[in-house]
Protein backbone atom coordinates (compact mmCIF):
# COMPACT_ATOMS: atom_id res chain seq x y z
CA UNK A 1 0.00 0.00 0.00
CA UNK A 2 1.57 3.18 -0.49
CA UNK A 3 2.05 5.93 1.84
CA UNK A 4 0.31 9.04 2.23
CA UNK A 5 3.09 11.06 1.67
CA UNK A 6 3.75 9.15 -1.55
CA UNK A 7 -0.22 9.89 -2.34
CA UNK A 8 0.05 13.79 -1.42
CA UNK A 9 3.30 14.50 -3.82
CA UNK A 10 1.24 12.49 -6.72
CA UNK A 11 -1.74 14.73 -5.97
CA UNK A 12 0.09 18.08 -5.79
CA UNK A 13 2.28 17.10 -9.13
CA UNK A 14 -0.67 16.39 -10.93
CA UNK A 15 -2.76 19.57 -9.73
CA UNK A 16 0.41 21.40 -10.50
CA UNK A 17 0.28 19.73 -14.48
CA UNK A 18 -3.34 21.10 -14.48
CA UNK A 19 -2.74 24.70 -13.70
CA UNK A 20 -0.39 24.58 -16.45
CA UNK A 21 -2.89 22.84 -19.18
CA UNK A 22 -5.51 25.02 -18.07
CA UNK A 23 -3.17 28.26 -18.40
CA UNK A 24 -2.36 26.84 -21.97
CA UNK A 25 -5.75 26.66 -22.79
CA UNK A 26 -6.79 30.02 -21.71
CA UNK A 27 -3.28 31.41 -23.91
CA UNK A 28 -4.54 29.39 -27.02
CA UNK A 29 -8.07 30.93 -26.57
CA UNK A 30 -7.19 34.68 -25.83
CA UNK A 31 -4.95 34.28 -30.05
CA UNK A 32 -7.76 31.79 -30.86
CA UNK A 33 -10.33 34.49 -32.08
CA UNK A 34 -7.93 36.93 -34.18
CA UNK A 35 -6.30 33.74 -35.80
CA UNK A 36 -9.59 32.60 -37.25
CA UNK A 37 -10.82 35.99 -37.91
CA UNK A 38 -7.86 36.57 -40.47
CA UNK A 39 -8.32 33.04 -41.80
CA UNK A 40 -12.10 33.83 -42.69
CA UNK A 41 -11.21 37.47 -43.99
CA UNK A 42 -8.41 35.83 -46.18
CA UNK A 43 -10.00 33.11 -47.69
CA UNK A 44 -12.21 35.34 -49.91
CA UNK A 45 -9.63 37.33 -51.11
CA UNK A 46 -7.34 33.99 -52.47
CA UNK A 47 -10.50 32.65 -53.75
CA UNK A 48 -11.41 35.64 -55.49
CA UNK A 49 -7.71 35.10 -57.13
CA UNK A 50 -8.17 32.28 -57.77
CA UNK A 51 -10.80 32.93 -59.72
CA UNK A 52 -9.68 35.66 -62.08
CA UNK A 53 -6.51 33.36 -62.50
CA UNK A 54 -8.93 30.58 -64.11
CA UNK A 55 -10.73 32.91 -65.69
CA UNK A 56 -7.40 33.88 -67.37
CA UNK A 57 -6.07 30.71 -67.98
CA UNK A 58 -9.07 29.75 -69.89
CA UNK A 59 -7.82 31.20 -72.74
CA UNK A 60 -5.68 27.57 -72.88
CA UNK A 61 -2.47 29.72 -73.76
CA UNK A 62 0.03 28.07 -70.66
CA UNK A 63 3.21 29.16 -72.65
CA UNK A 64 2.17 33.52 -71.33
CA UNK A 65 4.16 32.46 -68.29
CA UNK A 66 6.53 29.91 -67.09
CA UNK A 67 4.60 29.24 -63.75
CA UNK A 68 1.51 27.97 -65.90
CA UNK A 69 3.80 26.28 -68.31
CA UNK A 70 3.89 22.68 -67.77
CA UNK A 71 6.77 20.09 -68.15
CA UNK A 72 8.36 16.96 -67.72
CA UNK A 73 8.17 16.19 -63.81
CA UNK A 74 11.26 14.27 -62.37
CA UNK A 75 11.70 16.36 -59.62
CA UNK A 76 9.23 17.19 -56.43
CA UNK A 77 9.34 19.24 -53.87
CA UNK A 78 6.77 19.06 -50.88
CA UNK A 79 6.38 22.44 -48.87
CA UNK A 80 5.24 20.95 -45.35
CA UNK A 81 3.78 22.94 -42.68
CA UNK A 82 3.55 22.47 -38.89
CA UNK A 83 3.59 24.27 -35.82
CA UNK A 84 6.62 25.18 -34.11
CA UNK A 85 5.43 23.72 -30.78
CA UNK A 86 3.56 20.57 -29.60
CA UNK A 87 0.86 20.02 -26.80
CA UNK A 88 -1.52 20.31 -29.67
CA UNK A 89 -2.78 16.43 -30.03
CA UNK A 90 -2.59 14.98 -33.60
CA UNK A 91 -1.82 18.11 -35.01
CA UNK A 92 1.41 17.46 -35.96
CA UNK A 93 1.82 13.69 -36.42
CA UNK A 94 -1.05 13.49 -38.86
CA UNK A 95 0.63 16.55 -41.10
CA UNK A 96 4.19 14.08 -41.07
CA UNK A 97 2.33 11.01 -41.26
CA UNK A 98 0.99 12.66 -44.71
CA UNK A 99 4.21 14.00 -45.66
CA UNK A 100 5.91 10.86 -45.51
CA UNK A 101 2.73 8.76 -47.83
CA UNK A 102 3.64 11.80 -49.97
CA UNK A 103 7.81 11.15 -50.27
CA UNK A 104 6.74 7.15 -50.27
CA UNK A 105 4.48 7.29 -53.84
CA UNK A 106 6.26 9.95 -55.09
CA UNK A 107 10.09 7.69 -54.97
CA UNK A 108 8.05 4.65 -55.92
CA UNK A 109 7.31 6.48 -58.82
CA UNK A 110 10.04 7.49 -59.90
CA UNK A 111 10.32 11.26 -58.38
CA UNK A 112 13.08 13.22 -57.09
CA UNK A 113 11.66 14.58 -54.05
CA UNK A 114 12.80 17.65 -52.07
CA UNK A 115 11.83 19.22 -48.80
CA UNK A 116 10.94 22.45 -47.37
CA UNK A 117 9.55 22.80 -44.01
CA UNK A 118 7.39 25.57 -41.94
CA UNK A 119 7.68 25.12 -38.40
CA UNK A 120 9.87 23.38 -35.90
CA UNK A 121 7.96 20.58 -35.77
CA UNK A 122 8.22 19.31 -39.40
CA UNK A 123 12.66 20.26 -39.43
CA UNK A 124 13.15 18.40 -36.51
CA UNK A 125 11.67 15.27 -37.89
CA UNK A 126 13.10 15.19 -41.18
CA UNK A 127 16.59 16.02 -39.21
CA UNK A 128 16.10 12.80 -37.11
CA UNK A 129 15.90 10.75 -40.35
CA UNK A 130 18.86 12.34 -41.82
CA UNK A 131 16.61 14.72 -43.96
CA UNK A 132 18.27 17.63 -44.79
CA UNK A 133 15.34 20.23 -45.82
CA UNK A 134 16.32 22.56 -48.99
CA UNK A 135 14.81 25.64 -46.52
CA UNK A 136 13.25 26.02 -43.13
CA UNK A 137 11.09 28.84 -41.66
CA UNK A 138 10.89 28.51 -37.98
CA UNK A 139 9.45 30.75 -34.86
CA UNK A 140 7.17 32.35 -37.35
CA UNK A 141 3.87 31.92 -36.01
CA UNK A 142 3.67 34.35 -33.12
CA UNK A 143 4.32 37.35 -35.17
CA UNK A 144 2.73 35.85 -38.38
CA UNK A 145 2.31 38.65 -41.08
CA UNK A 146 2.06 38.80 -45.30
CA UNK A 147 5.68 39.14 -45.08
CA UNK A 148 6.05 35.89 -44.42
CA UNK A 149 3.84 34.73 -46.90
CA UNK A 150 5.46 36.89 -49.63
CA UNK A 151 9.48 35.85 -48.70
CA UNK A 152 7.98 31.74 -48.83
CA UNK A 153 6.44 32.51 -51.79
CA UNK A 154 9.13 34.51 -53.38
CA UNK A 155 11.84 31.54 -52.61
CA UNK A 156 9.77 28.71 -54.70
CA UNK A 157 9.07 30.70 -57.57
CA UNK A 158 12.56 31.46 -58.10
CA UNK A 159 13.81 27.88 -57.13
CA UNK A 160 10.94 26.97 -59.79
CA UNK A 161 11.91 28.92 -62.71
CA UNK A 162 15.48 28.59 -61.58
CA UNK A 163 14.46 24.66 -62.24
CA UNK A 164 15.64 23.29 -58.69
CA UNK A 165 12.15 21.47 -59.43
CA UNK A 166 9.62 20.79 -61.87
CA UNK A 167 6.49 20.86 -59.08
CA UNK A 168 5.48 22.18 -55.95
CA UNK A 169 3.14 20.23 -53.55
CA UNK A 170 2.10 22.34 -50.60
CA UNK A 171 0.93 20.29 -47.34
CA UNK A 172 -1.04 21.97 -44.30
CA UNK A 173 -3.99 21.77 -41.63
CA UNK A 174 -6.72 23.44 -42.96
CA UNK A 175 -9.04 25.34 -40.12
CA UNK A 176 -12.50 23.95 -39.89
CA UNK A 177 -13.19 24.37 -36.41
CA UNK A 178 -12.03 24.88 -33.11
CA UNK A 179 -12.63 20.83 -32.71
CA UNK A 180 -11.62 19.93 -36.24
CA UNK A 181 -8.60 20.11 -39.39
CA UNK A 182 -8.28 18.74 -42.04
CA UNK A 183 -5.47 17.50 -43.44
CA UNK A 184 -4.58 19.24 -47.42
CA UNK A 185 -2.21 18.88 -49.93
CA UNK A 186 -2.14 20.99 -53.17
CA UNK A 187 -0.41 21.19 -56.05
CA UNK A 188 1.14 24.75 -56.39
CA UNK A 189 3.15 24.49 -59.31
CA UNK A 190 2.88 24.82 -61.87
CA UNK A 191 -0.27 26.96 -61.25
CA UNK A 192 -3.26 25.12 -61.95
CA UNK A 193 -6.38 26.88 -60.91
CA UNK A 194 -8.44 25.02 -58.27
CA UNK A 195 -11.65 22.97 -60.13
CA UNK A 196 -13.60 24.39 -57.23
CA UNK A 197 -12.86 27.77 -58.53
CA UNK A 198 -15.53 29.93 -60.12
CA UNK A 199 -14.11 31.42 -63.08
CA UNK A 200 -14.91 35.48 -63.09
CA UNK A 201 -17.98 35.90 -65.75
CA UNK A 202 -17.64 38.06 -68.85
CA UNK A 203 -15.39 39.19 -71.62
CA UNK A 204 -12.38 42.01 -69.79
CA UNK A 205 -9.78 43.47 -71.97
CA UNK A 206 -6.64 43.63 -69.89
CA UNK A 207 -4.07 46.21 -69.30
CA UNK A 208 -1.88 47.40 -70.92
CA UNK A 209 -1.92 43.26 -72.64
CA UNK A 210 -2.36 39.70 -70.84
CA UNK A 211 1.12 38.71 -70.38
CA UNK A 212 1.90 42.17 -68.64
CA UNK A 213 -1.04 41.09 -65.91
CA UNK A 214 -0.38 37.37 -65.75
CA UNK A 215 3.64 38.58 -64.70
CA UNK A 216 1.91 40.47 -61.36
CA UNK A 217 -0.73 38.46 -61.03
CA UNK A 218 0.69 35.12 -60.80
CA UNK A 219 3.66 35.45 -58.18
CA UNK A 220 1.37 37.41 -55.68
CA UNK A 221 -1.55 34.41 -56.60
CA UNK A 222 1.31 32.22 -55.39
CA UNK A 223 2.47 34.12 -52.13
CA UNK A 224 -1.63 34.61 -51.43
CA UNK A 225 -2.13 30.72 -51.33
CA UNK A 226 0.97 30.37 -49.27
CA UNK A 227 0.06 33.05 -46.85
CA UNK A 228 -3.60 31.41 -46.57
CA UNK A 229 -1.86 28.47 -45.81
CA UNK A 230 -0.45 29.57 -43.08
CA UNK A 231 -3.04 31.54 -41.91
CA UNK A 232 -4.90 27.96 -41.81
CA UNK A 233 -2.07 26.25 -39.66
CA UNK A 234 -2.15 28.76 -37.15
CA UNK A 235 -5.71 29.33 -36.62
CA UNK A 236 -5.75 24.42 -36.64
CA UNK A 237 -3.01 24.77 -34.28
CA UNK A 238 -4.75 27.01 -31.94
CA UNK A 239 -8.04 25.19 -32.16
CA UNK A 240 -6.30 21.89 -31.74
CA UNK A 241 -4.00 23.17 -28.59
CA UNK A 242 -7.64 24.14 -27.06
CA UNK A 243 -8.84 21.01 -27.15
CA UNK A 244 -6.33 19.16 -26.30
CA UNK A 245 -5.54 21.16 -22.99
CA UNK A 246 -8.82 21.27 -22.24
CA UNK A 247 -9.28 17.27 -22.42
CA UNK A 248 -6.05 17.10 -20.18
CA UNK A 249 -7.16 19.03 -17.76
CA UNK A 250 -10.42 16.98 -17.29
CA UNK A 251 -8.29 14.24 -16.95
CA UNK A 252 -5.99 15.60 -14.27
CA UNK A 253 -9.12 16.14 -12.99
CA UNK A 254 -10.82 12.67 -13.15
CA UNK A 255 -7.00 11.69 -11.90
CA UNK A 256 -7.34 13.64 -8.64
CA UNK A 257 -10.69 12.52 -7.48
CA UNK A 258 -9.34 9.04 -8.19
CA UNK A 259 -6.07 9.71 -6.21
CA UNK A 260 -8.11 12.06 -3.42
CA UNK A 261 -10.16 8.86 -3.11
CA UNK A 262 -7.40 6.31 -2.28
CA UNK A 263 -5.76 8.96 -0.01
CA UNK A 264 -8.71 8.79 1.92
CA UNK A 265 -9.08 5.05 2.00
CA UNK A 266 -5.72 4.85 3.15
CA UNK A 267 -6.03 7.10 5.39
CA UNK A 268 -8.57 5.68 7.29
CA UNK A 269 -6.88 1.92 7.09
CA UNK A 270 -4.10 3.46 8.58
CA UNK A 271 -6.20 4.99 11.30
CA UNK A 272 -8.00 2.03 11.56
CA UNK A 273 -4.80 0.10 11.89
CA UNK A 274 -3.54 2.49 14.73
CA UNK A 275 -6.80 2.76 16.78
CA UNK A 276 -6.80 -1.71 16.65
CA UNK A 277 -3.04 -1.55 17.96
CA UNK A 278 -4.04 0.44 20.81
CA UNK A 279 -7.36 -1.09 21.96
CA UNK A 280 -4.82 -4.60 21.07
CA UNK A 281 -1.92 -3.10 23.63
CA UNK A 282 -4.57 -1.90 26.45
CA UNK A 283 -6.38 -5.34 26.31
CA UNK A 284 -2.69 -7.03 26.85
CA UNK A 285 -2.51 -4.49 29.46
CA UNK A 286 -5.67 -5.51 31.29
CA UNK A 287 -4.62 -9.22 31.27
CA UNK A 288 -1.48 -9.08 32.76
Amino acid sequence: MPSLQHIRRKISSVKSTQKITKAMKMVAAAKFKRAQDRILSARPYAQKMAAVLKGLSQGGNRDLHPLLRRRTARKVELLVITADRGLCGAFNANILRRAQEFIREKRAAGFEVGISVVGRKARDFFRRRGIVPRQTWVQIFDRLSYAHGTEIGKDIVAQYTDGTFDELHLLYNEFKSVMQQRVAIEKLLPIEPPETAEAVGGDYLYEPDETAVLERLLPKYIEVQVFRALLESAAGELGARMTAMDSASRNAGELIRKMTLVYNKTRQAVITKELMDIVGGAEAMRGS
